[in-house]
């Protein structure tokens, strides 16, 4: 299988269907991958619920992103005072 990647300012964009043997990524690129190929949220560095604009993306940062600062209490739910109150 020929497969094609693709080097950004340092940043490795392999598409997901794509198998590339020998090739070990580490999570923040794996998350860039994710994110080139899915179309939404991307970590950026944000840390705080003032930084997100919706509960979707507080959500994804907590998941996703280390070093996030949004789940106080530790119930796996980010911002619940700003954007995830439901």
């Amino acid at each position: 299988m020929l497969g094609i990647a693709l080097l950004v300012s340092g940043t490795l964009f392999v598409p997901a269907s794509e198998a590339i043997p020998n090739i070990h990524t580490s999570l923040s690129t794996q998350r860039v991958i994710k994110k080139a190929t899915s179309g939404t949220y991307q970590c950026k560095g944000k840390v705080y619920c003032s930084e997100m604009t919706s509960c979707a993306e507080a959500k994804f940062y907590l998941r996703n992103c280390p070093g996030t600062k949004m789940d106080g209490n530790h119930d796996g739910i980010p911002c619940e005072k700003q954007w995830c109150n439901e």
